[in-house]
């Protein structure tokens, strides 16, 4: 493909010519580079434990809960504003971080827990779960690999208007509910039928009807009520609270390296405060989190320091990681072949096969 300036474009798509160049240039499934950390090290960062996460996720309930009974309560009024402000955030953009993590299996050790508060959160931020599972499987596997991963963000050159109008979900609730009409037909896309195995796909089909059901039942439900309060709970929160996670998920590879082999160059680390670390459960900690993607969220400050020597200087903000993002996005929209070359340490380090640290959701 070629643009008006007689650029030649990338092609993002899982089925087109950069698929091709990637499978050709063996970047399809290929050896990461591995900061060194000793065995022991590593093993006991592995350790799952469901103390932190039942903590973590009573305390997001329990907000859910209080914020959303104040924004009913004083519904029809001003004061419901603030109420709904935090409620929003909670739902749209905190649940998106435990999808994630929930996801990779590690939040919790007891696997019920994991599948419970995955499955929950899929929902809020209208994810489907079998599509997701798989396709982040894949973001692990191909990390901003040209026609491999499903799931990058910034394109070259990017949709700065996309990436405003999903400021409050609109453009990926609008494709979402697109796919769950899809999906509740029976089918699949291309795409998605290369990295969703067969013997998943029924689950797939059914969960987009259960999804659409529950869609109209609150539809019902707020026009017999003659109000958008039901809404206002469950569903438009998705839009109205998803900023956050659109905020969050920019940092963690916009405007970063293509089609490399090492996540310290196509992921950020960024210095988050408690709150934000909280409701983003650590994946701020970003180029930790793909180079070893097994270790719980919780132990993700403990792997940042066991392996910071070896890594770029992380962003000391979010204004700050920001004070790059802008402008390197908006460069490349004239210049698609512009990146941040993040800087490596000089020292030497070994270089490891990622092989059995490869995310495995599908176990």
């Amino acid at each position: 493909m070629v643009d008006n300036n007689g650029r030649i474009c990338r092609d993002y798509s899982l089925i087109g010519r950069d698929t091709h160049l990637a499978e050709a240039d063996g970047l399809a499934n290929a050896d990461w580079y591995l900061c060194a950390i000793p065995r022991t090290e590593l093993k006991k960062l592995l350790k799952r434990s469901d103390g932190p996460a039942i903590r973590d996720t009573l305390i997001w309930i329990s907000a859910l809960v209080v914020t959303g009974f104040g924004g009913a309560w004083f519904w029809g009024s001003w004061a419901c504003i603030p109420f709904f402000i935090v409620y929003g955030v909670l739902y749209g953009s905190a649940s998106d971080s435990r999808w994630h993590e929930c996801g990779h299996g590690t939040a919790f050790k007891t696997r019920w827990l994991n599948d419970a508060v995955y499955h929950i959160a899929c929902f809020m931020i209208l994810r489907e779960p079998t599509i997701w599972r798989w396709s982040h499987a894949r973001h692990h596997t191909d990390t901003i690999i040209v026609g491999r991963d499903p799931e990058i963000v910034a394109h070259r050159p990017p949709d700065i208007f996309s990436m405003i109008l999903n400021l409050f979900a609109i453009k990926s609730t609008f494709h979402a509910f697109g796919k769950l009409f899809l999906h509740a037909s029976g089918k699949l896309d291309a795409e998605e039928a290369t990295f969703v195995p067969e013997m998943e796909r029924t689950k797939v089909y059914w969960i987009a009807r259960l999804y659409l059901l529950l869609f109209a039942g609150i539809v019902v439900g707020s026009i017999a009520l003659g109000s958008i309060l039901p809404a206002m709970l469950i569903g438009l929160p998705t839009l109205y609270g998803a900023w956050l996670a659109q905020i969050f998920g920019l940092t963690q590879h916009a405007g970063l390296g293509e089609n490399v082999l090492d996540h310290r160059q196509n992921s950020r680390t960024v210095m988050m405060n408690p709150v934000f670390r909280f409701l983003y459960w650590n994946m701020n900690y970003h180029v930790e989190h793909h180079m070893f993607p097994m270790v719980p969220y919780h132990a993700l400050p403990k792997l940042h320091e066991a392996i910071k020597a070896d890594c770029p200087a992380p962003y000391p903000s979010l204004l700050a990681a920001y004070r790059e993002i802008i402008p390197t996005l908006l460069r490349q929209c004239r210049d698609p072949d512009y990146f941040v070359q993040r800087g490596l340490p000089d020292h030497m380090v070994r270089k490891s096969s990622t092989e059995g640290l490869h995310l495995t959701l599908a176990e």
